[in-house]
């Protein structure tokens, strides 16, 4: 056996030696790969006109902080413009090629705006993104069958009433007068917006189907500037606002009965009267029901914005039935969608109100006739000119 010793330790040696010389085994895991590099957020910058320190805004901010965690894709630049600047700064910025991404307003102007190119068509990038909201606020969005906004919310003219004051509100025009006669203290604006549903209550129209201004046909536009006289005389000889702005801090300290205003104006009168405010629609006439404007605020893109459809995602976020419960509940806005639950009365009482009579706003290039030529109605409350004179001047001037 000694003999084959070496051979066999040979052998071994050369095994070993063999085994050294093989690659080692794979790991079994794979290395991780280099982590992506995070997309920095595409910025929308974003205009709004609610006051500073309103119900509105502070809504309006308690959604876009949320929208911060909710939306990380996207950066929202927001800027404050006060309202009676926001149209004309807008317009002119756009003009010159620049101005916000998106801005939220209402559709005062939105006919005029889109004829002139100065909001974008965005019909097919809602197409099929509006589920549950409803026709009204679709139809407030829209000009010559084109979509120009995201519809959030609806509003008009009412009758806003302390409970504690007023046990129960006027439901006609005699009423109303009866009361202020009777020295109940009401604050009632007056001026081209607010008469509109008074026009209607006295059998009024500005215009026929063909959109001609027909003020002068008939009695009740001449009547109702005449009955909206005979209050305005109560108001100056008391001393009673005769305007929303006068009329905020007296209706919400308890000093005014009464006030009318838009629901825009519902979280501060909220606020201010709890469990005693209430909202009605403006007292009907010897005709029918007042027909104040109905409008409807949407969010607006930029034609010149290079970031639509990431100013899409912020409209329909701020837009969501999640965002107008928020806005419902702590601005007092009317929600254009059908999947929001009203619990609240006044909502309700609002809701109520519109479908008592309110107009909806046309989108046509006529309208600006009403505007300019039946806005200096303070000419016939001051007495200056007769209702009749007033109302034949402004439709003639209309018609020329």
């Amino acid at each position: 056996m000694k003999k084959f010793l070496p051979l066999i330790s040979i052998l071994l040696i050369a095994a070993f030696a063999l085994a050294a010389c093989q690659p080692a085994a794979a790991p079994t895991t794979a290395p991780e790969a280099p982590a992506e590099p995070v997309a920095e957020p595409v910025e929308v910058t974003f205009w709004h006109a609610y006051g500073t320190g309103s119900a509105e805004e502070v809504a309006l901010t308690k959604l876009l902080e949320a929208a911060v965690v909710d939306l990380p894709n996207i950066k929202v630049n927001v800027l404050q413009v006060p309202f009676n600047d926001i149209y004309n700064k807008y317009r002119t910025d756009v003009a010159a090629g620049a101005g916000p991404d998106m801005f939220v307003a209402p559709n005062d102007s939105l006919g005029d705006d889109a004829r002139a190119e100065l909001v974008a068509d965005i019909t097919d990038l809602l197409a099929g993104k509006l589920e549950g909201v409803n026709q009204l606020g679709i139809d407030g969005m829209t000009v010559e069958g084109k979509i120009y906004g995201v519809p959030e919310s609806m509003k008009a003219v009412a009758f806003w009433y302390n409970t504690e004051l007023l046990p129960t509100p006027p439901a006609t025009t005699d009423e109303l007068l009866a009361l202020m006669e009777g020295g109940t203290p009401i604050s009632l604006s007056y001026g081209c917006y607010h008469d509109f549903g008074f026009f209607g209550a006295f059998g009024g129209k500005i215009f026929d189907e063909n959109w001609k201004v027909v003020a002068d046909q008939g009695t009740g536009v001449v009547d109702a500037l005449n009955y909206l006289k005979s209050l305005y005389e109560i108001s100056k000889t008391n001393g009673w606002p005769k305007n929303d702005s006068d009329g905020l801090a007296p209706f919400s300290e308890g000093k005014m009965a009464a006030i009318t205003n838009g629901n825009w104006a519902m979280g501060d009168y909220k606020n201010a009267l709890g469990d005693k405010l209430a909202v009605t629609a403006l007292p009907a006439g010897p005709v029918g029901p007042a027909t104040p404007f109905l409008g409807v605020d949407g969010f607006y893109l930029n034609p010149n914005s290079q970031v639509k459809e990431a100013a899409i995602e912020v409209a329909l976020y701020l837009t969501n039935a999640k965002s107008q419960l928020v806005m419902m509940n702590e601005a007092g806005h009317v929600p254009v969608r059908t999947d929001v639950e009203i619990t609240d009365p006044l909502i309700q009482g609002l809701v109520d109100a519109f479908n008592a009579g309110a107009y909806i706003r046309p989108q046509v290039p006529q309208l600006g006739l009403y505007w300019s030529n039946f806005c200096n109605d303070a000419d016939v409350f001051e007495g200056k000119t007769p209702a009749e004179e007033w109302v034949a001047t402004g439709t003639a001037n209309a018609n020329k």
